[in-house]
């Protein structure tokens, strides 16, 4: 209990949310590198929150009262990144108007962040591992030696690795970076955390915007827990932004995620899809996968030679001959209406939880939606 409450502070301290095992082992991590000066590189895809954990690295070290300077090696043109870096003299190139000291400079005895790092043109990770190595550097223009005391923690989404093999990034740089490396999973991998950051976000923009919200209907936090999220936290954070705004003070509802979450149907999960049987088309799969779920559901014996009379004997033949023995003499009712009625057992049973409902009937959500729809159930559950 002890370990659980320190995790927690520490969690909120450092404005780290998430409670996936994955994140509590980030987080464990972090607790154990920041104390030291060790250099750290954070992988993970772009969006996942490297920045986030770099921060929060320099919160939880020795350097939390000094400077933290965060640097996108991509977003500086390759001509003036080393002079950002380590500064420059006067005259050291044509607009260098007056002498400027660098990030490294500036953040003396605190942190460097260097985010992006794979996108470092060669000659100047020569000068990264120098200052890495041993503090030292020099000035654009200038042949007079410099010491600082920063710690550098750098990121990217490339796999460095493979970088150094086609021989774009230096390996005793890699190396010297690879030391510890904290490898962030995307939020895909860790849907756990999806309600907390949703909340946070949610939370954040409110206080910012002070518009009204009326909440998300259960089947809109289904559709977003269920979706991949392929640009990870900043696309969820760039969504609850957006939909807030278009929701105007109104419930946010399945169709608004839906229209505004455009590559949806390509982009959701299909991990837990169930396997679908060939050669049939998707109305007659979907149903045979509704069948199965019968004696899970404990329906009565009656009810399934029912349905089983209106199966194609191919698509039946196992469950057939499991009640072959039961008298087929009562009254059949057409498919449709027997698949209805099996969807509101499941929906009664599980007291309107499609997502429980879904799981029993073995069918994924969104087959369950449709089906409600379709036989006019939406408003009864």
């Amino acid at each position: 209990m002890v370990v659980l409450n320190k995790y927690k502070k520490i969690q909120e301290e450092v404005d780290i949310i998430g409670q996936s095992e994955k994140m509590r082992e980030v987080v464990e991590l972090i607790m154990s590198v920041a104390p030291t000066n060790i250099s750290v590189l954070i992988t993970g895809e772009s969006g996942v929150g490297k920045e986030v954990v770099a921060k929060a690295i320099h919160k939880l070290s020795p350097r939390k009262d000094k400077m933290m300077i965060a640097v996108n090696c991509g977003a500086i043109p390759e001509g003036l990144l080393e002079s950002e870096l380590f500064g420059h003299e006067k005259g050291a190139y044509t607009g260098a108007i007056a002498t400027k000291k660098g990030y490294f400079e500036l953040a003396d005895s605190g942190t460097v962040f260097l985010d992006e790092i794979g996108e470092t043109p060669l000659q100047t990770q020569v000068k990264l591992l120098r200052v890495l190595e041993s503090g030292e550097f020099m000035r654009v223009g200038s042949g007079e030696l410099r010491k600082v005391d920063v710690r550098v923690i750098a990121a990217t989404n490339r796999d460095l690795s493979q970088m150094v093999r086609s021989k774009q990034f230096r390996k005793d740089l890699f190396y010297r970076l690879k030391t510890i490396t904290i490898q962030i999973p995307p939020l895909r991998e860790r849907k756990k955390d999806i309600p907390l950051l949703l909340d946070h976000f949610v939370q954040e923009t409110l206080q910012e915007n002070h518009i009204e919200f009326n909440g998300f209907s259960q089947e809109a936090l289904w559709l977003i827990e269920d979706y991949d999220w392929p640009g990870n936290v900043r696309e969820l954070k760039n969504f609850v932004d957006s939909v807030l705004v278009l929701a105007a003070g109104k419930e946010v509802t399945p169709e608004l995620v839906k229209d505004h979450l455009h590559d949806y149907e390509e982009a959701v999960n299909f991990s837990n899809a169930l396997p679908v049987p060939v050669h049939t088309s998707v109305e007659q799969a979907e149903r045979e996968l509704i069948y199965k779920a019968l004696l899970s559901l404990g329906v009565e014996i009656r009810d399934m030679k029912q349905i089983l009379l209106n199966l194609n004997r191919n698509s039946h033949q196992v469950i057939h001959e499991e009640v072959e023995d039961v008298n087929y003499s009562d009254e059949v009712q057409p498919i449709e209406e027997m698949e209805k009625q099996l969807i509101k057992r499941a929906m009664i049973k599980f007291k309107g939880n499609k997502r429980k409902a879904a799981g029993a009937l073995k069918i994924s959500e969104r087959t369950l939606y449709r089906k409600l729809k379709e036989y006019d159930l939406e408003k009864i559950f």
